[in-house]
């Protein structure tokens, strides 16, 4: 068993930290991102859980519809769902990707 303390993590500010990675199954990487700083519309392979373990963050899609994420929030993006995170105050998350890698990610066979 391995366990995390993602409240008290050091980890720095665009430098987001793996924290476990199984080939097949998944990934878990935990992120600081300052107030005002986000990660600008993307896509990836995978499902993507993204947990609010600290402060707050503004969830958006093109579709423009969003919601304000705090502290025990999960939301749960489709593989491919453009998405935008915006901090709307020093925030720590937790970001799942499963399985890790999905269909499609580069380096894998389809």
């Amino acid at each position: 068993m391995q366990t995390f303390d993602l409240k008290n993590a050091a980890v720095e500010p665009h430098k987001p930290e793996i924290l476990q990675s199984a080939e097949g199954e998944g990934r878990a990487i935990a992120i600081h991102l300052p107030a005002g700083e986000q990660l600008q519309e993307h896509e990836v392979h995978e499902r993507a859980y993204l947990v609010v373990v600290d402060g707050t963050v503004e969830l958006s899609r093109p579709e423009g519809d969003g919601a304000t994420a705090t502290a025990g929030t999960l939301a749960v993006f489709d593989p491919h769902e453009r998405h935008e995170v915006t901090a709307t105050e020093d925030a720590r998350l937790l970001l799942i990707l499963a399985p890790w890698p999905g269909p499609g990610h580069p380096g894998t066979r389809d």
